[in-house]
């Protein structure tokens, strides 16, 4: 392949002409800032220095022009006609041309005649009509180093099983009749290759990781990078037509993959064209409807799983119903009497409610394209529409995106969640779980949360088991609740590019994805909103089955609405007893789970209610607590000769404790 000798003057180039872009835009909005012009000139000289340096005289004089424009306007109180404006931007399109038309290795090597082609087919269409590509690496050389990259892991994991064959050496050599002056030698030296090694190999270990995260961005484009050429569009789109507009877009740093954000670039500036030349209003129908003269369109994009969402609104007259039932029935079709599905044929393409043929509109050509769109990336689009404009949402999956994630360690599997989900970590003794009717949960800020294995499939969550001292929780948000996943460590937070499942691969729905890590290894990224799911799907398999009520037997009502309120809160179903005697005449005619006994009442007392149960068949199997001030080891002692399974102290009444208790009695 022919060298490229104007490689490093194309990315400089094209991201000094974005910046003189989106400067010249903001330009226009704050009305002269001296600080802006300033930088707009340094950037043009920057650019017209490099034009020159590699002989583009065309490109330099034009850059030349531009310090001519900007340089007047450092001077105070200078004006900014919108006419300078207008033609600062067409600097900055001819500069794109041009430099479009640079020839470069790949066309050297396919012939003068094809870039020649090339050239008339560009130059065909306005500058604002053809999406530029998003500027990244080649897909496939960045491939190619990531593949060797998860070689070099793999020789990296072959190094480090040989550290730990050093290790048994040395340690043969200090053993039994090895343990002479010459084996204390051998061993000595085997120690120093050792530690040699290991520490080559973290070395190795920490640049490998560092230059895999940053091979696998090279493949990734920050969303932002497209918001200029929308704003340009959008505000040309409103001068052709006498219109104002100011364009708002936010992306939260999102970045993706730039094949995905290409595809979506052509959708998006059909939506801006449509917002204006449909949507918004003329500033005398916008002030005649009380608005501000300028209309506004928005772009929201934001990442929800897997899946990537770019929300489209504008402030104006919304879609006409009237308009869009007419240009059905001139084609032909059924107009819905449904406004859902009225809304949705507007999506179909070929439709549009305008009346007259402009640059802009008239011909139903834009919705095509955003079809198309979503019929390439496998997406899927939605409008809505009202009195106060309207809104598309097109959500597209994925092929690659960089995340923030937690990782984390469960059963001995390393997997990791989304970072955005992730609410709070702490550690749980395991006498703080607390077992109730819908499963174990933690007390976290005063909230008591449902606590779930972080275990994929069903049988591996059935076959969990919880750690006999410890657990690690991690609370996260999921379908706008927080509950808590129970894990056995935590790895630390991490940068890593999610990939998406092989087309053939079969997974737990609570996989979002995979990424790779440091010897090239598929680790799984969970899914918070799957999460939750599971945990409805628990709740609903349990539901089959409801447990039978606790019966809380005390003569204090202050002391049976606490318990209660804590027990329902819980989820457990409650029923009241003021005395021993009612709840034995309760016991005998229903079914119960559980007895909560105080042991002072007037009457019979707790012990003597115990002791009446326990000599009932038909109730001697139901565990029984007792609930008292009387904090002595003969009171202790007589509650579990009477066959209490428990004593609860009320002046070292702790709710998480209690709960635990219950929890451990009624499930088991």
């Amino acid at each position: 392949m022919a060298k490229d000798p104007y490689r490093y003057f194309r990315i400089e180039a094209r991201e000094l002409v974005g910046q003189l872009s989106k400067g010249v835009l903001a330009l226009e909005q704050s009305g002269g800032d001296e600080e802006q012009i300033a930088l707009l000139l340094r950037w043009a000289h920057t650019l017209k220095g490099a034009a020159r340096v590699v002989r583009q005289s065309q490109i330099a004089d034009l850059l030349h022009g531009v310090e001519a424009l900007l340089a007047p306007l450092r001077s105070a109180g200078a004006s900014l006609p919108r006419s300078m404006i207008d033609q600062l931007l067409a600097a900055c399109d001819q500069v794109n041309a041009l430099l479009a038309q640079l020839p470069s290795a790949e066309a050297n090597d396919a012939g003068a005649a094809d870039q020649a082609g090339a050239g008339d087919e560009s130059g065909a269409l306005p500058a604002q009509d053809a999406p530029q590509r998003i500027v990244r690496a080649d897909v496939l050389e960045v491939d190619a180093l990531l593949e060797g990259l998860g070689e070099i892991g793999a020789e990296l994991a072959g190094m480090r099983r040989a550290i730990g064959e050093l290790e048994a050496l040395r340690e043969l050599a200090l053993a039994g009749e090895a343990a002479s002056q010459g084996g204390r030698a051998l061993a000595a030296q085997l120690d120093a290759l050792e530690r040699r090694m290991a520490g080559g190999a973290e070395r190795i270990d920490r640049e490998l990781r560092q230059t895999r995260d940053a091979a696998e961005r090279l493949r990734l484009v920050p969303v932002d990078s497209i918001f200029t050429t929308l704003e340009r569009c959008a505000r040309d789109a409103a001068h052709s037509c006498g219109k104002q507009v100011a364009f708002d877009a936010r992306s939260g740093q999102l970045r993706i993959d730039g094949e995905v954000l290409d595809v979506m670039l052509g959708a998006l500036l059909q939506l801006v064209r449509n917002a204006v030349a449909h949507g918004i209003e003329t500033p005398e129908q916008r002030a005649a409807s009380g608005k501000n003269a300028s209309g506004r369109i928005a772009l929201e994009v934001s990442r929800r799983g897997y899946m990537v969402w770019f929300r489209f609104r504008d402030d104006g007259r919304g879609i006409d119903r009237d308009a869009l039932r007419a240009a059905l029935a001139k084609r032909g079709q059924h107009a819905p009497a449904d406004d859902a599905a009225l809304l949705a044929r507007l999506l179909e393409g070929g439709v549009s409610t305008s009346s007259t043929v402009t640059e802009l509109s008239g011909r139903g050509i834009g919705m095509d394209v955003v079809r198309a769109a979503m019929g390439k990336l496998g997406g899927n689009a939605r409008v809505s529409s009202d009195a106060g404009g309207t809104t598309f949402e097109l959500c597209v999956p994925l092929s690659l995106a960089a995340m923030e994630v937690l990782l984390v360690d469960a059963d001995g599997r390393a997997m990791a969640l989304p970072l955005d989900a992730v609410r709070g970590t702490l550690r749980v003794p395991r006498e703080q779980v607390v077992h109730s009717v819908d499963g174990g949960a933690i007390v976290y800020e005063g909230q008591l949360l449902p606590l779930l294995p972080l275990a994929i499939g069903a049988a591996g969550r059935a076959a969990h088991q919880w750690s006999p001292r410890a657990m690690t929780a991690v609370v996260i948000r999921s379908r706008g609740e927080l509950l808590a996943v129970a894990a056995s460590r935590l790895g630390g937070v991490d940068s890593v590019v999610l990939r998406a499942l092989p087309p053939l691969m079969t997974a737990d729905p609570m996989v979002l994805g995979l990424y790779l890590d440091i010897e090239g290894e598929p680790r799984m990224v969970l899914d918070p909103d799957e999460l939750g799911g599971a945990l409805t799907r628990r709740s609903d398999s349990e539901a089959a089955t409801p447990r039978p009520p606790i019966l809380i037997v005390d003569d204090s009502l202050t002391t049976r609405m606490l318990e209660s309120s804590i027990l329902e809160s819980a989820g457990y179903q409650v029923e009241l007893a003021a005395s021993a005697e009612e709840g034995l005449e309760l016991a005998r005619q229903n079914r119960y789970g559980l007895f909560l006994v105080d042991v002072e009442m007037p009457g019979m007392d707790g012990f003597g209610f115990i002791t009446e149960v326990r000599a009932d068949p038909q109730l001697r199997d139901i565990p029984a607590l007792l609930v008292t001030s009387l904090d002595t080891a003969e009171h202790k002692r007589r509650g579990s000769d009477a066959g209490a399974n428990g004593y609860i102290v009320k002046n070292e009444f702790d709710q998480t404790a209690f709960l635990a208790q219950i929890g451990e009695l009624v499930l088991r």
